[in-house]
């Protein structure tokens, strides 16, 4: 695994969203607004939505997504497997191009956990 593709992706995005922000403030807060909305514990917890945000970012290829909910769901304290095993419905559901986004975004969850936790085999 790389030492630093979502971190470099995030890192890569922040400046430009920083500027985009200040132009549009009002639309950003009330994307932060939904974003917080969506992502409130309710029939489904964090760590879940994060997931589900994540596999969502595999199917529309979106580098800046999948490394964002990785690293949610790092916080909200998924594991490798959950990771794992919901980059695996992608492969269902998109097919080839989820087997190219896949690994981008278990790399990423990856670096982030290990982050987190420290290096670590796959736990459940």
């Amino acid at each position: 695994m790389s030492d630093s593709y979502g971190k470099a992706v995030l890192d890569d995005l922040a400046p430009l969203g920083r500027e985009l922000r200040r132009a549009i403030p009002d639309v950003y807060k009330g994307f932060g607004e939904l974003h917080h909305a969506a992502f409130t514990d309710g029939a489904l917890d964090s760590r879940t939505k994060e997931l589900i945000a994540m596999a969502i970012g595999i199917v529309q290829q979106c580098d800046g997504c999948i490394a964002s909910h990785a690293r949610g769901a790092v916080k909200a304290g998924a594991t490798k497997q959950e990771a794992a095993e919901a980059i695996g419905v992608t492969f269902l559901m998109n097919g080839g191009p989820a087997t190219i986004y896949g690994p981008r975004a278990y790399d990423a969850f990856c670096e982030f956990h290990d982050a987190a936790h420290g290096d670590q085999a796959v736990a459940s």
